[in-house]
């Protein structure tokens, strides 16, 4: 089964910030924020059990319980368990992410890959997200921005482990698919590259946006279109630099990151155009693409990221950039000949 077979929509909730994730969220914040997607009609939401070591699950759990579990899909990920006991956030090594979850619990997390940890993931997130079964099973961060030159070995790992766990997981129809989720290609390109197991779908974050997306348009995703698997895009917005935030891959961005900004946000403001329209639309463009996952924190996003998608682009917007060597001259483009 495709991935865009599974997904109900476009559009779908990130809960990353839910988190914590550069702030401390109010209780009351986080659960408004997901009764407003619910309410916008967003019925695909995907999680993570690093994301505040389990406290982004717990949110949502709150918020989606009582909702007919048939009428919503949830991706999360395997890779980390959670444990009871606590542990000294400042401590913990994030890898690039440094320390983004600070605010989040401080309950200890373990880098398991195996296909035990795989199994017990999927045993605390049920619990955490209060249902009896997650659709989309994404393996976490087997990539460079966690593990450095060691990346190759924990891909291993999780070869051996994790993928081997979840291909039979979905062959007996536990789960409907799973996949990689990380923020780097080369993981994917690896994964695709072996004969076995077989994925059904990637979540790439940060890097197929306005901003970043080069190598993955050369090199992941026409072999995604070619096997007919699927992209969920997270990130759309790079860490909040698209739409005027202050970071780019989790870290303070940088004059050339600034820059590349600001030209983009003066041909937008020529044509009446917000930034968020173009990073999601630009994203969607692409048939490998099977659904973008902004990510929020509070309520009135989810309005924003909705209206963004609805908003008409001029085709000269889209060509401008072109011209301007702003977006890569082989991205499909909406609305673009």
């Amino acid at each position: 089964m495709s991935i865009k077979d599974i997904l109900p929509g476009k559009l779908g909730f990130g809960a990353a910030p839910l988190g914590n994730m550069f702030r401390d969220i109010p209780e009351e914040e986080a659960q408004a924020t997901v009764n407003a997607a619910w309410d916008d009609g967003i019925r695909y939401f995907d999680n993570a059990p690093f994301y505040g070591a389990g406290l982004a699950e717990i949110r949502m759990g709150e918020a989606l319980a009582g909702r007919p579990r048939e009428e919503y899909v949830i991706s999360t990920k395997v890779g980390r368990v959670i444990l009871d006991e606590v542990e000294d956030v400042s401590a913990r090594d994030l890898g690039e992410k440094g320390d983004v979850f600070k605010y989040g619990r401080p309950n200890k997390i373990v880098n398991d890959y195996s296909a035990d940890a795989t199994l017990r993931s999927i045993e605390g997130s049920l619990k955490r997200l209060k249902t009896d079964h997650i659709d989309i099973a994404f393996v976490h961060d087997v990539a460079q921005d966690f593990y450095g030159d060691e990346w190759l070995a924990i891909f291993e790992s999780a070869r051996k482990g994790a993928f081997r766990a979840l291909d039979r997981l979905r062959n007996e129809g536990v789960i409907k698919a799973w996949g990689l989720g990380v923020n780097r290609v080369e993981p994917i390109e690896t994964l695709l590259a072996l004969e076995e197991p077989r994925p059904d779908a990637f979540l790439l974050a940060g890097r197929y946006t306005l901003l970043d997306h080069d190598r993955a348009l050369q090199r992941v995703m026409p072999m995604v279109t070619e096997r007919g698997l699927g992209i969920v895009v997270g990130g759309p917005y790079s860490s909040g630099a698209l739409v005027g935030g202050p970071n780019f891959e989790y870290a303070p961005a940088t004059p050339a990151i600034l820059a590349k900004v600001a030209a983009i946000r003066a041909i937008a403001d020529r044509y009446g155009i917000s930034m968020k329209a173009a990073g999601l639309q630009f994203a969607l463009a692409n048939p490998a693409v099977a659904a973008v996952i902004p990510g929020a924190s509070r309520p009135g996003r989810i309005a924003e990221d909705r209206a963004a998608l609805r908003e008409v682009i001029p085709a000269d917007f889209w060509r401008e950039l072109r011209a301007a060597g702003l977006v890569n001259p082989d991205a499909p483009l909406p609305m673009a000949g």
